[in-house]
C-alpha cells in the first residue's frame, strides 16, 4: 500500500470512527436518561446539518464552485418528504412510521436531485460569483415557489394546485401555501440520522478517492488543462452538484419529518450561509472538519443562551476568533507538535518527525 493509500484510509477509519463512537456514546446516554432535553433535541438537526456540510463541501472545496442555495435543495427535500409521508399515511393507509420516513428520505433526495439536474444543465457552464448569484436566485425561486404551492390528498389522491384553485373540499392539506407544511407526522429518529451521515460519508469519500474524484479535483486546481487532456469538465461537475443535491434533499426531508410544521422561511439564503460557515470553518475540503464544524456551531447557540440578548453577538465573537487561530501559522505549528504522538501511532516515527 502507498503512502497516499495508507494516509486516506487512515482519514477515513478516523472519520467513520469519531461518527460511530459519538453515536454508541449519545445513544447510551439517551436510554439511561443522561441526557439533557436540549441536546436530546438537537440530535437530529445536527445529523442534518453533518450532511448538508459534507454535501456543500463536495460542490465548494473538492469541486471548487461557489453554490449558495444549497437551502433551495433542502427545502425541495424536506416538502417532498412531507408530501410523500402524509399521503403514505393518509392516502394509502401506511401506518408503518420506519417505511413511510425511508420512502420520504429517498423521495426527497431523488426530487431534490431532479432539481440539481435541472438547475445544474445551464447553470454549471458558468464559473465564480455568476455561478454564486445563479445558485442564490435558485434558492429564492424555490422558496417563492412554495409559497404558491398547495398539496393536498382527497378520497384517496393527491391533489397539487397553484393558488388554491379548485381545491375539493374535503382535502387534507399537505402543502398549504405560505403555511408550509402542516400537521407533519414527526417520525424522524436519531438512528435514522446517524445512518444518513454514514451513507453521506461513505457516498462523499468514495467519490473523493475515485477516478472521477481526481477528475473533480483536477479541473478545480487547472480547468484548461484539464480540458486539454480530454475530462469532460461538464460531467463531472454535475455529478458533484447532483450528488450534494441529493444529499441536501435527504438531509431536508429528515429534518421537515422531525417537527409538525416546515414553513417556507426556515431555508432562506440564511440558512445557505450557515451552511457555508460549517465548510469554511472546517476547512475546505476536509470532510472530517466539516462533521465536526456542524456539530459544535449547531450546539453552540444553545450553550450561549445564558448570554440572552447577546447569544448571536458572542456566537460572532467566537467564529472570527476561531477562524484567526486556525489560520495562524505559529498556532497550527503548536498544534502540530501535540498531535506529533498520535500521527507517530497511525503513520510511523520518520514520517511523523517530517511532518
Amino acid at each position: 500500500m502507498t503512502k497516499a493509500k495508507r494516509k486516506r484510509l487512515i482519514y477515513n477509519c478516523i472519520t467513520f470512527a469519531i461518527v460511530i463512537i459519538a453515536f454508541i456514546v449519545l445513544q447510551s446516554m439517551i436510554e439511561n436518561k443522561t441526557i439533557t432535553r436540549a441536546l436530546k433535541g438537537q440530535l437530529i438537526p445536527i445529523c442534518c446539518w453533518i450532511v448538508m456540510a459534507v454535501s456543500l463541501n463536495l460542490v465548494i472545496g473538492i469541486s471548487g464552485e461557489l453554490s449558495l442555495g444549497h437551502a433551495g435543495f433542502m427545502s425541495v427535500g424536506a416538502f417532498t418528504g412531507a408530501v410523500v409521508s402524509g399521503y403514505l399515511l393518509h392516502g394509502l393507509g401506511v401506518e408503518n412510521e420506519t417505511l413511510r420516513l425511508v420512502l420520504a428520505i429517498v423521495g426527497g433526495g431523488l426530487i431534490a436531485g431532479l432539481a440539481g439536474v435541472v438547475i445544474g444543465i445551464p447553470v454549471l457552464r458558468l464559473r465564480g460569483d455568476y455561478l454564486a448569484i445563479v445558485t442564490l436566485a435558485f434558492g429564492e425561486i424555490i422558496r417563492n415557489l412554495v409559497n404558491v404551492t398547495y398539496i393536498g390528498v382527497s378520497d384517496g389522491a393527491l391533489v397539487f394546485n397553484f393558488l388554491r384553485k379548485n381545491v375539493p373540499e374535503n382535502t387534507r392539506m399537505l402543502v398549504d401555501g405560505a403555511s408550509g407544511a402542516v400537521k407533519v407526522a414527526k417520525i424522524s429518529t436519531f438512528t435514522a440520522g446517524f445512518v444518513l451521515v454514514l451513507i453521506t460519508l461513505v457516498v462523499v469519500l468514495n467519490l473523493i478517492n475515485s477516478r472521477s474524484g481526481r477528475a473533480i479535483k483536477a479541473i478545480r486546481d487547472n480547468r484548461i488543462a484539464a480540458e486539454s487532456m480530454g475530462v469532460p469538465v461538464t460531467k463531472y461537475k454535475m455529478m458533484a452538484f447532483v450528488t450534494a443535491a441529493v444529499l441536501a434533499g435527504m438531509a431536508g426531508a429528515l429534518y421537515g419529518l422531525n417537527s409538525s410544521t416546515v414553513v417556507p422561511s426556515q431555508f432562506t439564503f440564511n440558512q445557505s450561509i450557515n451552511v457555508l460557515v460549517f465548510v469554511v470553518l472546517g476547512g475546505l475540503g476536509n470532510v472530517l472538519g466539516s462533521v465536526i464544524s456542524a456539530t459544535l456551531l449547531t450546539v453552540l447557540p444553545e450553550v450561549l443562551r445564558a448570554f440572552a440578548d447577546y447569544r448571536m453577538l458572542v456566537y460572532a465573537i467566537v467564529l472570527i476568533l476561531v477562524m484567526i487561530f486556525t489560520n495562524n501559522p505559529t498556532i497550527r505549528a503548536f498544534a502540530d507538535r501535540i498531535f506529533a504522538p498520535v500521527k507517530r501511532l497511525f503513520t510511523g516515527k520518520k514520517e511523523a518527525e517530517a511532518a
